[in-house]
């Protein structure tokens, strides 16, 4: 890092504090996402085959189009952070309405989109006649819920800026739980199939996006903040979220190549892929806790104009990631013995599996200071140099990742190629995080 004061022990332990106060809950609200997709797909199974088939085709269109606008989170946090920090909090919070208005938009956008063009995105995946018609169905239903969830996602943003990350986790928890009753009410109870389970996903979506305003419009009408949607506002965040925009894609674009490789390799190696991609998944979870704190805490500080705090932090993140890396690292080495014949029992996949999985599990430790970094820079509202770095990484990924078959290489120099990816990622991150460029202090970048 760029020199700062040296911290003495007493800041140290604010730092970490602060950090475990933040990350703890935001880890608890990133696992309950998913659990979303387990407990619909543990209902639906029951149903048969193809609607199950029919329900993996429509929540992977979903969980792609909930994907690309997470930059509404990342964005807020980081504009309603340096507000926080300069001591505004009646602009953070209008930051934070801008937000949430930007997110309604654009739901009505995807929505708009979406319901007449559903058969079609369905029929892109190549689904068989029979789970065609279930994935249709549930696609069209629940595509109305994201609305909802893209004002979850703004206004989780608004209250991790106000450095609040418990509030996400009661919510998610409470969805959670609603969604699997209103799942087993509505599926078995009214007997509407999969339909059911699209309805009480969307109910369940709009309880947690209603609890959010809730939260927000309280906070909004005691600190004076007006509600009404702001042009101007709503302007500025699209143009802020827009390089995080480029940045996602060009992630999801690094991961589509890499699953589309593996399937070339033959299907012992998609299968394996698939069990380290939900592994590594599963870890960058915890990982992502770490940088969710990053971006409220470094935010707060460039807002409150103490460049050499936002130093420090960052320095003792860092330290965070890499023992986070080294800790995940190990678990997946010592654990494997238990956790593999949980996924599969075909000896070819085990045998394929392994050696790829101590590739991942010792590049842990870069995966912690990656993904730290990334927090730290979006943090500081750096997302233009984000969206550039990722490009220029997702150029050396892909030519590498693409010769991986037509030079004979298997899942391992797959995932070889993944570890360049994760280190070209550190490379550009450290390096903009040492020229210090990144520190633009005040309640605006």
């Amino acid at each position: 890092m760029h020199q700062a004061p040296a911290p003495s022990k007493a800041t140290r332990r604010q730092h970490d504090r602060e950090i475990v106060s933040l990350a703890v809950p935001a880890f608890g609200a990133l696992v309950a996402e998913p659990l979303f997709l387990l407990a619909d797909s543990a209902i639906v199974g029951h149903l048969g085959t193809p609607q199950l088939a029919g329900l993996a085709i429509a929540s992977t269109l979903l969980s792609t189009a909930v994907s690309v606008f997470v930059f509404l989170a990342y964005a807020t946090t980081a504009a309603v952070a340096r507000r926080v920090g300069a001591g505004d909090l009646p602009s953070a919070i209008r930051q934070g309405v801008d937000g949430i208005w930007l997110a309604l938009l654009l739901g009505a956008g995807v929505v708009a989109l979406t319901l007449p063009t559903a058969p079609w995105l369905v029929g892109l995946f190549g689904a068989s006649d029979t789970a065609a018609p279930y994935a249709t169905t549930y696609l069209r239903i629940s595509i109305l819920g994201i609305p909802a969830m893209l004002v979850v996602l703004a206004a989780t943003g608004v209250l991790r800026g106000l450095q609040d990350t418990k509030t996400p986790l009661y919510v998610a928890i409470a969805g959670f739980a609603a969604n699997g009753l209103l799942n087993l009410g509505l599926v078995y109870g009214a007997g509407l199939g999969i339909a059911g389970s699209a309805w009480g996903t969307v109910i369940a979506q709009v309880g947690m996006a209603a609890a959010y305003l809730f939260v927000v419009v309280r906070g909004a009408r005691r600190h004076g903040a007006s509600l009404r949607p702001d042009p101007a506002g709503i302007r500025a965040g699209a143009q802020a979220g827009a390089p995080l925009l480029v940045r996602t894609l060009s992630l999801r674009a690094v991961l589509m190549i890499a699953t589309a490789v593996a399937a070339r390799l033959g299907d012992a190696d998609v299968a394996a892929h698939q069990i380290i991609l939900s592994l590594w998944s599963l870890m960058a979870f915890a990982l992502d806790a770490i940088a969710i704190a990053g971006q409220a805490i470094i935010g707060r500080y460039l807002g409150a104009e103490d460049g050499d705090g936002a130093r420090q932090v960052c320095r003792r993140m860092v330290q965070w990631g890499v023992v986070s890396g080294i800790v995940l690292g190990l678990l997946l080495i010592v654990t494997r013995p238990l956790f593999i014949p949980l996924f599969t029992s075909d000896p070819s996949v085990q045998d394929t599996l392994l050696p790829a999985l101590l590739v991942v599990a010792l590049f842990q430790p870069v995966s912690g200071v990656v993904f730290v970094l990334d927090g730290v820079l979006m943090g500081a509202g750096d997302g233009r140099y984000l969206a550039g770095a990722m490009l220029v990484t997702l150029a050396v990924f892909a030519p590498v990742a693409l010769l991986v078959p037509t030079l004979g290489g298997g899942l391992t120099a797959l995932w070889g190629a993944m570890t360049l990816m994760m280190t070209v990622r550190l490379a550009t991150l450290w390096l903009r995080a040492r020229s210090g460029r990144w520190i633009v202090t005040g309640a605006t970048r």
